[in-house]
């Protein structure tokens, strides 16, 4: 893993949170275009979660694997969460929701980064 990378998919989820926050400004609930971009940011955490476990098993560097395997696998876990959330709440603060779980995933994203590179060991 490495910083552009990181700060890409952060990037991207910054992106959704300010779409939500855009909509729940509105007082709109959540919307077809949210949806999209969710999708497309957990496609590519998926691919994070990839390409982090195929970097781990390369590495010689002093990672702790299952930190940063579960911090892979709860930010892919979040915004599936936060749709079905969203969806079911009919009000603005749906979009809410996912607002903060954008913020929380590219939070998680760059603390990955920072196992990835040891500055939390």
């Amino acid at each position: 893993m490495n910083d552009p990378v990181a700060y890409a998919v952060a990037g991207l989820a910054l992106v959704a949170a300010v779409y939500a926050g855009w909509l729940m400004w509105r007082d709109a609930a959540f919307s077809n275009g949210l949806f999209y971009v969710v999708i497309v940011l957990e496609l590519v955490l998926l691919a994070l979660l990839v390409g982090g476990s195929v970097a781990l098993s390369r590495t010689d560097r002093d990672v702790d694997g299952v930190l940063f395997i579960s911090y892979l696998v709860t930010v892919l876990v979040i915004p599936p969460a936060a749709v079905l959330w969203g969806v079911a709440e009919k009000s603005r603060w749906g979009t809410g929701v996912v607002l903060v779980a954008m913020l929380t995933v590219a939070v998680l994203v760059v603390r990955i980064l920072g196992i990835w590179q040891g500055a939390y060991v």
